[in-house]
């Protein structure tokens, strides 16, 4: 029989991917395309959901002919994706009845800030996990059932549908056939009880949204449906849908309580294992459902930075200063330490552990012999310390000290921050020859789905090392560094609070 591969449906915030990966784990060929972002406000973000479709379709259908492969090569599929952001479209023309609201549109803050007012907080973190934020999907649904003209009225008749990115692929690749997400996306929305693992009609009527919206809710690793045979020419099952973070813990073999794993994407996203026990945070952490194979899941602790990779792109595409993200490296290793200057990149607010919407990019402590080299350094080094900061908060909450840091990601290629990261945060960071994670998870879910692989040794025996980064800065130095951190993320609160 000739030998089958698992299709990873890649599904970022700036990217539309599709990586086919052989048994080992070993990548065969990725296939890339950027969509284009819209930005109608200050603090809007929004993407256009057939742009997404799109993309998404052309690199599959690219990564099988790069390949001279057929559907019937490909033993499973499985998709991962931005989550949180929000999909409303018409469930008999699959028109969208606004553009996707992607999750780091701010522009419900001030309906979180109701919310809030309202009392609802501790219910809302005691049946989902989250601190109450316009990250999620919840205040996004009813953005748009409140401000875009009948499409509350088409709700309410059943005409309409919701999804995250996750369920928005699987309506489309089956021809309209399946409405559906999984646990880790459905988690993310602060619509889903994560304890009885439904979605919570309480929370529903909080945020005026009707159920007939919703998707049916799976485990993460599970048979969704089949690709219709128009779509890409063959029948494929769907065997996986994962949130990309929840994706990347499973394919950094993170299947262990205490395992901890960072993704330095667009945003930073730190997920520890916790088991089958929810950890609830005292620290400003998320508490959130890990990815598996059947209806008792693990759950994790989540700490999410917003700003990561973003912030690459963004000396890369509005400042100029590079010309590609990888230059970077060169940049910050032969810049002098730009001492006392520290970035903050709250371009979205501040996530975990500060949860202020309000907060903006802020820079101390520039003086006029700050250079371009110096700048680009400071940059990468924010992008570390916002992640030692829920490192922190992570080792508080779970009662654990954080020896041991998995990493992938675009920016994990980066051995200037991820050195930095070791020192800031005094631990080992090891980084896997296939940085490729998100996707692998997706990969060895839909694989699992199958019997494609029998079950979790399988994966373990696939993951391999690059690199471990271990600490070389003298504690001393790093304490200086942490406290000037520190007192430059209370400036960029003041200036948030003083609003």
């Amino acid at each position: 029989m000739a030998e089958q591969y698992l299709m990873a449906l890649d599904q970022g915030t700036t990217s539309s991917r599709c990586i086919i990966f052989d048994k080992s784990g070993n990548i065969k060929t990725v296939t890339q395309r950027e969509f284009t972002q819209y930005y109608p406000r200050s603090g809007w973000v929004e993407h256009n959901p057939l742009e997404i479709w799109s993309t998404e379709l052309s690199v599959a259908m690219e990564a099988l002919a790069v390949l001279s492969l057929k559907c019937e090569d490909i033993a499973s599929l499985g998709i991962t994706n931005q989550r949180e952001t929000t999909i409303i479209w018409d469930k008999n023309t699959g028109e969208p009845v606004y553009n996707a609201i992607v999750w780091q549109c701010r522009r419900t803050a001030d309906m979180i800030d109701e919310i809030v007012s309202k009392g609802y907080s501790e219910k809302i973190r005691s049946i989902t996990g989250l601190v109450p934020d316009a990250y999620f999907s919840a205040s996004k649904i009813k953005w748009i059932l409140d401000n875009v003209e009948g499409v509350r009225e088409r709700a309410d008749k059943g005409e309409l549908l919701f999804g995250t990115v996750d369920t928005w692929l699987i309506w489309k690749l089956t021809k309209g056939s399946v409405h559906a997400t999984d646990y880790t996306n459905a988690s993310r929305t602060m619509l889903f009880d994560i304890h009885k693992l439904e979605w919570s009609d309480e929370l529903l009527e909080i945020f005026d949204i009707p159920k007939q919206l919703l998707p049916e809710v799976r485990p993460s690793s599970y048979i969704f449906g089949h690709t219709e045979e128009s779509v890409l020419g063959g029948r494929i099952p769907i065997g996986a849908a994962a949130g990309d973070q929840q994706s990347a813990l499973f394919g950094q073999c993170c299947f262990n309580n205490g395992d901890v794993k960072n993704t330095y994407g667009t945003g930073s996203f730190i997920l520890m294992n916790t088991g089958k026990k929810p950890v609830n945070s005292s620290n400003g952490l998320l508490t959130t459902i890990a990815a598996g194979e059947d209806d008792t899941p693990d759950y994790a602790l989540e700490g999410s930075v917003f700003v990561a990779g973003a912030c690459v792109q963004w000396l890369r595409d509005e400042m100029k200063l590079v010309e590609n993200a990888a230059k970077t490296q060169k940049c910050a290793e032969k810049a002098e330490e730009p001492e006392g200057v520290y970035m903050v990149p709250a371009f979205t607010g501040l996530g975990a552990p500060y949860w202020n919407p309000y907060a903006r990019g802020s820079i101390f402590g520039i003086t006029r012999g700050l250079n371009r080299d110096q700048f680009i350094r400071i940059a990468l080094e924010s992008i570390a310390y916002q992640s030692y900061d829920v490192f922190k908060a992570m080792e508080e909450d779970a009662g654990v000290s954080i020896n041991n840091l998995k990493v992938d990601g675009g920016a994990s290629a980066n051995d200037f921050l991820m050195q930095f990261q070791s020192n800031i945060s005094g631990c080992i960071v090891k980084r896997p020859s296939c940085i490729e994670t998100t996707a692998l998870g997706a990969a060895y879910l839909a694989g699992l789905a199958v019997g494609y692989y029998r079950n979790r040794d399988e994966i373990v025996d696939n993951w391999q090392k690059d690199r471990d980064f271990v600490p070389d800065m003298d504690p001393d130095k790093r304490e200086e560094l942490i406290k000037g951190w520190k007192r430059a993320v209370k400036a960029a609160l003041f200036w948030a609070d003083e609003r």
